[in-house]
C-alpha cells in the first residue's frame, strides 16, 4: 500500500452540493466575515488610541480580537474563492498550514479565555490588588504562556499527522480539518486520534476547570455583597466574557471530544461554520453592546475622526 502515488492536492466538498445554495451562502459568510474582521479590528484600534482601555482586561480582549480576526481568516476566505469559483481543489501543503493555523489560533483562544477568566477573578475578589498582581510584565508572561503551550501541546500530533498517506482526495469539510483528514487516511488512524482526543480533552478540562473555578470564586464573592447595585455591577463587567466562553466551549466540545473521526460529520460541519464565523462576529458586539467604557471609546473614536475631516 506504500507504493501509491503520494496525494498532493485535496478537494473540499464543502457544505452542500445544492446550487440553488451556493451565493445565499456566500453572501452570508461574506458579510459574516466582513463583520468579524471590522468588529474585532475595531477593537484592536480601540484598546490602543484609548487611554481608558489601557488595564490588563483590555489588552487580553486586544489579544482575543486578534485571534479571532486570524482564526475565521485561516478558512473563511478560502472557502468564499471556492464558493465564488467552483474550485474546491487544495495543495497537501496548503491543507497542512490550514489544520496547522487554525489548530493553533483556536487553542490559544482557550488558554486565553482560561487567562481572561483569571483576570476577572482577581478584578472581582483581590481588587485592591489588581494593579499589583495583573502588571503589564505578568500579562505579557500570560500571553507569551498561551502561545508556547499551545505549541507543545499541538507540534506533537500535528508532527505525526504529515506523516500519513491517504487513499482519497475528498475531504467531506468546506476547510482542511483533523477529523475528516483521519477518514481518508490509508491506515488505521485509532493512534492519532487517540492523541487528538487526548490532546482536545486534556486542553478542554484544563481551561474549562480553571474558567469554572474562576467564576465560582467571582459568584460566590459578588453574593456576598451587601448592595445590590455593586452586585448588578460586579456580574455586568463578567458577563461578556462568560457569554463568550460558552458559545467557544459548546461549539467546540461538540465538534473535537468524539469517539471517532468516522463519525457522521454533516452535523459537525454546520458547528463549524458557527465556530468558524458567526462566533467571531458575535464576540466585539458582545463586548461593545455590554460594555460602558468599549462604547464610550468608540464614540469618542468617531467623534475624532469626524472632526480631523
Amino acid at each position: 500500500m506504500r507504493n501509491h502515488t503520494p496525494v498532493t492536492t485535496f478537494i473540499l466538498l464543502g457544505l452542500t452540493d445544492d446550487p440553488q445554495l451556493q451565493i445565499p451562502l456566500f453572501i452570508f459568510l461574506l458579510i459574516t466575515y466582513m463583520l468579524s474582521a471590522v468588529g474585532n479590528l475595531t477593537i484592536i484600534i480601540l484598546t490602543f488610541v484609548d487611554a481608558h482601555l489601557k488595564t490588563a482586561m483590555y489588552y487580553f480582549l486586544q489579544n482575543f480580537s486578534f485571534l479571532e480576526i486570524s482564526f475565521t481568516s485561516a478558512c473563511i476566505p478560502r472557502f468564499l474563492y471556492s464558493i465564488a469559483t467552483g474550485d474546491r481543489t487544495i495543495t497537501y501543503n496548503g491543507c497542512a498550514c490550514q489544520v496547522f493555523l487554525t489548530d493553533l489560533f483556536g487553542i490559544v483562544e482557550f488558554f486565553l479565555l482560561a487567562t481572561m477568566s483569571y483576570d476577572r477573578y482577581v478584578a472581582i475578589c483581590k481588587p485592591l490588588h489588581y494593579t499589583t498582581i495583573m502588571n503589564p510584565t505578568v500579562c505579557k508572561k500570560l500571553i507569551s504562556g498561551c502561545w508556547v503551550i499551545t505549541l507543545l501541546l499541538l507540534l506533537p500530533p500535528f508532527g505525526y499527522g504529515l506523516t500519513l498517506e491517504f487513499c482519497d482526495t475528498e475531504i467531506d469539510h468546506f476547510a482542511c480539518d483533523a477529523n475528516p483528514l483521519l477518514k481518508i487516511s490509508c491506515f488505521d488512524s485509532e493512534f492519532i486520534e487517540k492523541m487528538v482526543l487526548f490532546c482536545s480533552s486534556f486542553i478542554l478540562f484544563v481551561t474549562l476547570t480553571f474558567v469554572v473555578w474562576s467564576y465560582g470564586s467571582i459568584i460566590r464573592t459578588i453574593l456576598g455583597f451587601p448592595s445590590a447595585q455593586q452586585k448588578k455591577k460586579a456580574f455586568s463587567t463578567c458577563s461578556s466574557h462568560f457569554i463568550v466562553v460558552s458559545i467557544t466551549y459548546g461549539s467546540c466540545i461538540f465538534i473535537y471530544i468524539k469517539p471517532s473521526a468516522k463519525d457522521e460529520m454533516a452535523t459537525n460541519k454546520g458547528v463549524s461554520v458557527l465556530a468558524t464565523s458567526i462566533s467571531p462576529m458575535l464576540n466585539p458586539f458582545i463586548y461593545t453592546l455590554r460594555n460602558k467604557q468599549v462604547k464610550s471609546a468608540l464614540n469618542n473614536f468617531l467623534k475624532q475622526l469626524y472632526c480631523s475631516q
